[in-house]
Parts: structure tokens; sequence; C-alpha cells
């Protein structure tokens, strides 16, 4: 690295009286392309490049002057900064990608996208957003909500449950359509919340929310949509061959899912018009059968994001994204998504090999 000096002048101490000018001392080997600068006593010390002037002349002219200077030689380099340009711009990508994995690392220490704590905030405009939605719908279904025949629909109840013997009542189609695909819908979600829509922070079961839902369906089921904190956990392999991920994962139970609801559909829209006609006037007076009707569209309406959540996870979102406007046909398409889905067996990223330090 080439370098030169600059002479910096402090109000120290004068030039000794037998200074020889001519003393070889300094000389451009030692000191190549000297530059000088100079100032008063009352000045403040300063640096200035002269380019380039003769070596020991700058000493006879300023010996005779006799003011208390002093000569201070500080080495800088004026190719330094064009020569650490290349290096300290080789070195910033380099801080920056440290910088970059130490967030990273820090972000996979805080959790997912929705996921709270560690190394970044959760974004909780969803779940305030789904909350509002809930609190809504409980403020509907038990003030807002038509009553006009109770009596009815306790009727109905018991004659959907098999409590009531036959009377000569027959009941309408849709309606027992509905009640049905009710029935599964609860074990469609099963299959596509378990395993892969478990909650992976704040040690929030989601099998509570399952079970309920075959009572209370989606107005029990938006509270865990709520408090849910991707990603899941992973899945031990030991767990694949036990109750509920064997029947879960089953194709049999996929295959079973789908023929019992194209059959039922089928069998509603094989109805005829009257049928339908007396469904909306159930609807519009009949708390339980409105109530219903809500439940199941909202099942229907979240039931494609969760198809997304399995899909990305097992790895087939690529592969099998047909499947997804497919899967905004209700509950048929969610339940054909669940034949046709890879099982989680043969997703090795999500799995975990069996816990060998069990004690």
């Amino acid at each position: 690295m080439l370098a030169s000096t600059s002479l910096i002048s402090c109000n120290l101490s004068s030039f000794p009286r037998n200074f020889n000018p001519n003393n070889n001392s300094l000389t451009s080997s030692q000191y190549p392309k000297p530059s000088i600068s100079s100032s008063s006593s009352s000045s403040s010390s300063s640096s200035s490049s002269l380019s380039p002037p003769k070596p020991l002349n700058f000493i006879t002219k300023l010996y005779p002057l006799h003011k208390r200077t002093h000569l201070q030689i500080c080495w800088n380099s004026i190719n330094t900064q064009n020569s650490q340009d290349p290096i300290s711009k080789k070195e910033a990508p380099l801080e920056s990608e440290n910088e970059l994995d130490e967030n990273a690392n820090e972000g996979e220490g805080g959790g997912g996208g929705g996921g709270g704590g560690g190394g970044e905030e959760r974004d909780w405009t969803t779940s305030f957003l789904l909350f509002g939605l809930w609190v809504g719908l409980m403020y509907y279904v038990f003030n807002l909500t038509p009553n006009q025949t109770p009596s009815m629909d306790m009727y109905f109840l018991k004659k959907l449950l098999n409590l009531k013997g036959d009377d000569g009542f027959e009941m309408n189609e849709v309606l027992v359509s509905l009640w049905y695909i009710m029935g599964f819908w609860p074990l469609v979600y099963s299959m596509l919340l378990l395993p892969t829509a478990r909650s992976s922070k704040g040690n929030i079961p989601v099998w509570p929310f399952i079970a309920l839902s075959f009572f209370g369906g989606a107005y029990v089921l938006l509270p865990y949509f709520v408090l849910w904190k991707p990603p899941p956990p992973p899945v031990e392999e030991t767990e694949l061959g036990k109750w509920p991920l064997s029947f879960l994962e089953s194709k049999l139970t996929a295959g079973i899912t789908v023929a019992a609801g194209l059959g039922l559909i089928v069998y509603a829209g094989l109805a005829g018009g009257d049928a339908w006609l007396e469904f909306y006037q159930y609807f519009r007076e009949s708390k339980f059968i409105h109530v219903t009707s809500i439940d199941f569209s909202l099942l229907s309406t979240f039931a494609p994001f969760w198809v997304y959540n399995d899909m990305s996870v097992r790895k087939c979102d690529g592969k099998m994204g047909w499947l997804l406007p497919i899967s905004l046909v209700p509950f048929l398409g969610p339940a054909l998504y669940l034949l046709l889905r890879p099982l989680l067996s043969a997703v090795p990223v999500s799995l975990s090999s069996a816990a060998p330090e069990e004690k």
C-alpha cells in the first residue's frame, strides 16, 4: 500500500539552532512523496497535501522564520480509502448476511406467521376479527334468530334423533340431509385439523374443540381458530399408528365420508321444489333450523382455508393445487381432498423420529 506523510505543526517547541538543513536523515526513500502543512501558534492543527514538493526544500523555507513550530510527521495513505473501499464493500454484504441469519434464527425461535413470542410479535388482526365474528354470531343466535315455533323445533329434534316413533309425519328431505351432513362435518374437520392444524404455542389442545363440535359445530370451533398459533409441532412416527391418527389418516374413512356426503346431497337435490320451499319457510320461522343452516354455511366457508393449510404442511400444494378451488364446493370439495391427499407418513418433513430418549 502506497503511503504519504503529512506534516502537522503544533505549538510545542522550536527548531534547534544547530539544525542542519542539508541533513539527509529525512529522505524520500524513508518517507516517499511527503506533503506539508504548517500553522502558527494561534491556529488549530490542520493538514493539506501538496503534490509533490522537493523532499528538503520545505525545511530551508521554514527554518529562517524562527517561529515556535514543531513538525509532526503523520503517516496516512492517499490511496487508503480507494484501496479499502473494495474491502469495505465486500465486508458490508457479509455483515448484512450475518444480520439476516441472526434475524432468521430469532424469527424461527419466535414461531410462525401467526405465532407469538420469541423473535417476532404476533399479528393479532385476524384473531380480533374472528373473535368479533364469534361474539356477533353468539349475540345473533341467542337474541335475534327467529323463534316462532319452539314446540315444532323440539318435535323435529326428537324425530331426527329417532326418539319418536312412526306417527305418520314425513320429515322434510332437505332438513334430513342437512341434519346428517352436519354429523359428518366434525369428522371432516377432525381430519383437517389433526395433526396439521395443532397449535404449537400456548399449549392449546385442539381435541376438546373437535369433540364439542359434534354438538356445537362452527360455534365451538371458532374460538380455536382465534387461539390457533402455527406452525404445528412435528408428528412422531409412532403417533401415526395409534388412535385417532390411524383412523383419521385412513383412506377408508375418507372414502366413506365422500360416499355418504354425495348420497345425502343427491337425496336433497332430488327432492321436489315443494320440499325446498317448505325448508325455506322453516328457516324463517324455526330457531333450530335457522341456527343449523348458519352453522353449515360457516363450516363450508372456513373449510377451504384448512384444506390449504393441510396441503402446505403435507407439501402437496403444488401438484394438488387444483383441489383448492374444488374445496369451495360445500362438504364434497373438502371430503374429496381428504380422499386424494398424500398420507402423512410420506411427508418426512412433517415427521420426527420416535423419541429414543424416553425414560
